[in-house]
């Protein structure tokens, strides 16, 4: 049966289909705004996954080249290999406000793979994918408890827009997606140009109420043409095993659970688990597995009643209380900038590097080719955890956390025109106990100075954390990894002095209410401010000059008529500069040239060179030129690179001249002087008018 549904939002016709395609999938829908189709199905299994404990939920989003109209530029021509970035970020975007929304203890696999089979270039297809994956998932047999939807919400002139445009957002100074269900927001991802706490309230609340019509939409499919839901299948517990573990281990988790410190607390914790094992392995030789989940759900709710009832925090710390921070910057002797931040048991060293314009990110998507100077990159090695794993390319992990970091630090960016560097920032995660993301946000700010970047001002961050039974509520500031693991949100907020640059909210609970998110986004604020000026203790300003140890870099604003004559034949005149002076020499369309040199004097050669060959001839002034071509009537005359002129047969000696090769011949260096140049440009020369005149005398 098909069925379709469609609203308005924006002035725009959002249409969802099912029924038509792909209908072997357990469920799968198509949705449509403006020309941007997306494709998304789900499929689970009837088997469950043997040897887990967690919910086998993949997510993949695909953006298919011939959705905007292009041939994938690799050997192969086709679209494979690894998601890029943009594809990973969403795919992430996607899975998270949906693995809470799944039945506990549910271990068949779950795929959703959301394919952008069109694009219209101005209507993004994140959110529609999400949209679609909620409502594949409500139609379908998988029990699931939603409906959600999202919408990105931009702020235009003072007035919010839902899913605005791709060219709407170039003038919005806030840019968030927000995934909602009936009552709550339930995800939060975006940032802003120095929003203020309430005007991102503001924001995500509009979104939170333009995205309600969608949940309507997917309960009529639902009503309509939804299956049965599968059964949950029923989890009997042991009461006797579960009394024994409780009795064994209570009194030694709240010892483990007062520890601050995370090694010591995670040996003791092992040891809580070793004894309890040993104590129960003869009655119970086969609930091993059983007896680890006793325990582990034993200090949950341990360490959740300790915060709601007595007040209390692992390490010790009030619930507003940011751990101990340390800022060192210029670590590193060679590197063009760093910095080491440590906040309690987090540690981030993040680099800076400057380079050239050749130096940008080019990135192939489905809008077309993307170049990025600003790049940031996050290394999670598992020594950071006091683990030995094998080290591999980058994960969703560390794509996400980098993206999360970029995004903070981007709005304090210069521009091309004022600063003309590449810059690279790499933030290598040296230890690790909760927002890694945010260390790497505090250090790449101080990395940024003091490589002189002139940033508009320092950006800190701090993520908040959540506790709530129903009734009681905590919110926690600069959580640690277990209160993250054993929490209801984790809520990272990054910013400066003057306003947010960057969210992101993830919760395990129903929804965030106005007023929670308004006391985190309070809390934050005063935690930011407080590591802002910490970190102004270091440093608090960009430092006046680039390290000695950055490339030099020199711009030229040349004729654009004058580019083909720079670049030369195959390129060879431009490598030539580059290869004799050792630097990189990039020019545009425009004509705007940029040199990145090893140091000051091989900039200086590249830049003589350069203006040697795109100069323009003077009138009256000498050159010492060369033949490059003898006509009956005179000889064209090369007189720098590029640039031709002719002595004409009359102007060629003194005395009268019959043919022009009794003078001249191809390849022979010449002494020449400027007559006049027309207002085409043509150039007339004079070999007669320079007799007499020294060589020292040319240009």
């Amino acid at each position: 049966m098909i069925k379709n549904c469609e609203i308005d939002i924006n002035g725009k016709a959002l249409h969802i289909e099912t029924g038509r395609i792909a209908r072997q999938a357990s469920g799968s829908v198509v949705v449509t705004l403006g020309e941007t189709v997306v494709l998304v199905t789900v499929v689970g299994t009837d088997q469950v996954r043997q040897g887990v404990d967690f919910l086998p939920l993949t997510v993949e989003y695909q953006e298919m080249s011939y959705a905007g109209g292009r041939i994938p530029g690799n050997y192969f021509r086709r679209d494979i290999g690894r998601p890029g970035e943009i594809e990973t970020l969403t795919a992430r975007l996607i899975d998270r406000p949906l693995r809470p929304l799944f039945p506990d203890d549910y271990y068949y696999e779950i795929q959703v793979i959301a394919t952008v089979l069109s694009t219209d270039k101005e209507n993004e297809a994140d959110v529609l994918a999400l949209l679609g994956a909620s409502t594949a998932l409500e139609i379908s047999d998988i029990p699931f408890n939603g409906p959600i939807a999202a919408v990105r919400v931009g702020r235009i002139d003072g007035t919010f827009v839902a899913n605005p445009t791709r060219s709407e957002q170039e003038t919005s100074d806030i840019n968030l997606i927000v995934a909602g269900n009936r009552s709550a927001v339930v995800m939060v991802e975006g940032g802003g140009d120095f929003a203020s706490e309430s005007d991102m309230i503001d924001a995500i609340f509009f979104a939170h109420e333009a995205l309600q019509p969608m949940l309507d939409m997917q309960e009529e499919m639902k009503r309509e043409v939804g299956k049965e839901k599968k059964s949950v299948p029923t989890v009997t517990g042991n009461p006797s095993l579960e009394g024994k573990v409780v009795d064994l281990a209570t009194t030694m988790l709240q010892e483990v659970l007062t520890t601050a410190d995370k090694m010591l607390r995670q040996k003791k914790r092992n040891e809580v688990h070793n004894k309890v094992q040993e104590a129960l392995a003869e009655e119970y030789p086969e609930e091993k597995s059983e007896i680890g989940s006793l325990i582990h759900d034993l200090e949950k709710k341990i360490v959740r009643k300790m915060m709601l009832e007595e007040g209390k925090r692992i390490d010790g710390r009030s619930f507003s209380d940011v751990r101990e921070i340390e800022c060192v910057v210029g670590v590193l002797p060679r590197v063009h900038g760093s910095a080491l931040f440590t906040r309690g048991e987090t540690q981030g060293m993040v680099l800076t590097t400057l380079g050239t314009g050749g130096d940008d990110q080019r990135m192939e998507t489905i809008y077309g080719e993307v170049t990025r100077s600003f790049i940031l990159h996050y290394n999670f090695p598992p020594y950071s955890v006091g683990e030995a794993k094998r080290l591999g390319g980058p994960g969703r992990r560390e794509i996400g956390h980098g993206a999360l970091a970029r995004r903070s630090l981007l709005p304090v960016m210069p521009g091309k025109d004022d600063f003309e560097y590449t810059v690279r920032v790499v933030s290598e995660i040296l230890e690790s106990n909760g927002s890694s993301s945010m260390a790497s946000v505090c250090g790449g700010s101080l990395s940024l100075m003091d490589a002189g970047v002139p940033i508009k001002g320092a950006v800190a961050g701090v993520a908040m954390g959540l506790i709530s039974d129903g009734e009681k509520m905590v919110v926690l500031t600069d959580i640690i990894g277990d209160e993250d693991h054993y929490g209801d949100m984790d809520f990272k907020v990054a910013g400066t002095k003057e306003g947010i640059t960057a969210l992101q909210m993830d919760i395990k609970i129903d929804g965030v209410t106005k007023e929670v998110m308004q006391k985190a986004l309070a809390q934050a604020k005063d935690a930011r401010l407080h590591i802002l000026d910490k970190m102004n203790g270091a440093l608090m300003k960009p430092r006046v000059e680039v390290s000695p140890y950055a490339p030099v870099i020199t711009s030229i604003q040349i004729k654009p008529e004058k580019v083909r004559a720079l670049i030369g034949p195959g390129g060879k005149v431009i490598r030539e500069i580059s290869s004799v002076t050792e630097s990189r020499v990039d020019v545009d369309d425009a004509g705007k040239v940029v040199i990145g040199s090893p140091d000051k004097e091989k900039a200086k050669m590249a830049y003589d060179m350069v203006k040697k060959i795109v100069q323009d001839a003077e009138v009256g002034k000498l050159y010492m030129g060369t033949v490059v071509k003898i006509m009956d009537f005179g000889a064209f005359v090369q007189i720098f690179p590029g640039t031709d002129g002719l002595v004409h047969i009359s102007q060629l000696d003194k005395e009268r001249v019959n043919k022009v090769t009794d003078i001249l011949h191809e390849g022979d260096e010449v002494l020449v002087k400027v007559l006049d140049v027309d207002k085409n440009g043509k150039i007339a020369l004079s070999r007669k008018a320079a007799l007499g005149e020294s060589l020292e005398d040319a240009s």
